[in-house]
């Protein structure tokens, strides 16, 4: 076997040029142009297992990994890059005497490229694959390479993300070398890469474990794009998502068909949307969402009916707002959206005769969901729940109880089969609205809400402003207990005929007797539904 020879130690000022590079991808997209411009250069390459077969088959020359290090892969090529020839020429600092000599003396010849991304490990976990497979797919060389060729950036550039190929390559025709301050933004990259490749690890072994609060938290998230603005104008953004799309429908990775630049509020109340027109997969749904609470809500046989149904619960606060829909959109449907300002719709899907109506309203944004959306078993999994506080970070596994099957009556007079009706379909929105929370509902529609107050009496009392006369023979959903009789004295008064709550009060008693005296149905669910 030959080794390639070492050249001259370099001039500091000529420590950044490119000599001898190592491509090993498990992302083979653009690889061999990017070689050829490589080699175009005068650019040995080495490389391994099946970019190397790439390579060759291309008729790109490349040295194979094991003839520069004179030892074989071995244990299934689970060692082939973990050599000193490999990581001294990694890490040797070009322009301190002594580890060139070093160098010299083992007979090491700096890499100064080195093109490195991980195994698919996302891919093989999201593919189904067993343990073993999986394991198979942690990477062990590969993260050490980039994590050495990060650590020396003065002297190594290290790429881990095919997009940036044309940029280097840019680089090196322009000037012959790659500067310093484009081998800083790939060190922080390859950093970042190696960081998410750990978490997925971690977050797949807890997985495993059943263990969804480990003692230590690793998050991995990609950067979708920059926002305009945070919350406020004041404040910057950023839209992140998971590296690997769920199964159920996301607004994270929803396409986007048209309209303007998504914004964080945007992105925040179609997320609640969303989460609402998923707990009604039954029949067509129509969510309208305004500053992250819900002002509309229906369900009907007809997706556009469901959507003026929605809009004529509280037209006033429909204007700008979220809309959610868990059916394809038609044309009958998108002559409706099109006759109110909206800021945003999600949906399954859209005709292209929906398209062609929607497209007048060219700063609408239009996202599609994908066809789980429209599903009726369009149930969100388990997931956790982030928020952060100031230095630190609460995590929870989201609020997806289902409504139960068998709910304790406690009053004298038990729902009639409409009123239960409606008391279910109350109980679904209720844990969407800010505690604490107060809905009254028909069977297929929301009639009004009131939440985010400090007491739970002047939800009622907004609700029933909000609601006015419609409210007569209404059920009513309070997401946890009513702590005083005042609150269901309120509901009775604005016209409520059954009672859905949580329970678990010092004053139960009290409250049953109190809608024993207004001749109210009322269930216990023994769950509570607080959302802060």
């Amino acid at each position: 076997m030959r080794l390639l020879t070492p050249p001259p130690p370099l001039p500091l000022h000529e420590a950044h040029t490119l000599v001898l590079a190592l491509l090993s991808v498990s992302d083979k997209r653009g690889l061999v142009p990017f070689a050829q411009g490589l080699a175009r250069r005068g650019i040995q390459l080495l490389s391994t297992g099946g970019t190397l077969s790439a390579l060759q088959a291309a008729g790109v020359a490349a040295t194979p990994v094991s003839e520069h290090t004179q030892s074989p892969e071995i244990l299934g090529g689970r060692v082939k890059t973990l050599h000193p020839r490999i990581h001294g020429g990694i890490l040797g600092r070009v322009d301190l005497a002594g580890d060139q000599a070093e160098m010299a003396a083992h007979g090491i010849q700096p890499i100064s490229l080195v093109v490195v991304n991980l195994y698919p490990f996302r891919q093989t976990v999201a593919s189904g694959a067993g343990e073993a497979e999986v394991i198979e797919q942690i990477d062990i060389g590969g993260p050490a390479m980039v994590r050495a060729a990060a650590k020396n950036f003065r002297h190594v550039c290290v790429v881990v993300d095919p997009d940036d190929y044309g940029a280097v390559l840019a680089e090196l025709e322009g000037t012959g070398g790659v500067g310093e301050e484009t081998r800083r933004r790939l060190m922080r990259k390859a950093f970042a890469h190696t960081a998410a490749y750990d978490a997925a690890i971690a977050g797949w072994l807890g997985g495993q474990a059943q263990e969804p609060f480990p003692a230590e938290l690793s998050l991995a998230f990609q950067k979708v794009q920059g926002l305009r603005y945070g919350e406020n104008p004041h404040q910057q953004g950023a839209f992140y998502r998971e590296h690997t799309a769920p199964a159920e429908p996301t607004v994270a990775f929803s396409k986007v068909l048209q309209g303007k630049e998504l914004s964080y509020n945007n992105i925040l109340d179609l997320d609640a949307a969303l989460g609402l027109v998923l707990e009604f997969p039954e029949q067509p749904c129509a969510v309208i969402i305004k500053h992250n609470t819900p002002c509309g809500v229906a369900v009907e046989a007809q997706l556009v009916q469901a959507y003026r149904t929605a809009r004529a619960i509280d037209e006033v606060s429909a204007f700008g707002g979220i809309v959610a829909l868990n059916r394809e959109v038609d044309e009958a449907c998108a002559q409706a959206l099109a006759e109110t300002f909206l800021e945003a719709v999600i949906a399954p899907s859209y005709s292209a005769a929906a398209l062609q109506v929607l497209s007048a309203k060219k700063n609408l944004r239009l996202l599609e969901a994908g066809p789980a959306l429209a599903s009726l078993q369009a149930r969100p999994r388990v997931q956790l729940d982030a928020r952060s506080v100031s230095g630190g970070l609460l995590l929870q596994d989201r609020d997806a109880a289902e409504p139960p099957l068998e709910w304790k009556v406690v009053t004298r007079r038990a729902p009639t089969a409409e009123e239960e009706k409606a008391l279910r379909f109350a109980w679904r929105i209720c844990k969407h609205v800010k505690s604490n929370a107060i809905v009254f509902a028909q069977p297929q529609k929301l009639l009004a809400a009131g939440g985010g107050q400090t007491s739970r009496v002047d939800s009622v009392k907004i609700a029933a402003a909000r609601g006015g006369e419609a409210l007569r023979g209404s059920a009513v959903a309070s997401d946890a207990f009513f702590p005083f009789r005042d609150g269901l004295d309120e509901a009775a008064r604005a016209g409520a005929t059954c009672v859905i709550q949580p329970g678990g009060s010092v004053r139960d008693a009290e409250l049953i007797a109190a809608a024993d005296e207004h001749n109210l149905a009322m269930v216990l669910t023994g769950v509570r539904h607080f959302r802060h």
